[in-house]
């Protein structure tokens, strides 16, 4: 019903740039905050950052100043804009949505299948 699907993520080499994107399409009244999480293999899932649906946004320490989250309410889209990319940066990346099925409904979680972001020279 809800359905999430990331794109952009590839190859790239440190220092590079990528940006991430992800749409969300399905029924539902509206997606609150957004997010990208990052799984190295190995490692645990981490958050990497979030934006509410004012726009309002937080960075996991590791990203800032390189990382930049932006969105699209009418397109119900949000990206991540990658820059100086390291590569500690290896990962699958997966997009996360609040969103709220009906009017007056608390926001359920959902979740993309992920896209992986390879840094190596």
């Amino acid at each position: 019903q809800v359905q999430l699907v990331e794109s952009g993520g590839d190859l790239v080499q440190p220092g590079g740039s990528l940006r991430l994107s992800c749409a969300a399409s399905g029924s539902f009244y509206r997606i609150d905050t957004m997010g990208w999480y990052r799984q190295a293999h190995g490692k645990e899932r981490e958050l990497v950052a979030t934006i509410t649906s004012g726009f309002n946004t937080n960075y996991a320490d590791s990203v800032k100043g390189r990382f930049a989250i932006s969105r699209d309410n009418a397109m119900n889209t949000v990206y991540l804009q990658m820059s100086g990319l390291k590569p500690e940066d290896t990962a699958v990346y997966y997009c996360n949505a609040d969103v709220r099925r009906l009017a007056f409904q608390g926001p359920r979680s959902y979740w993309g299948q992920g896209t992986q972001v390879t840094v190596s020279s």
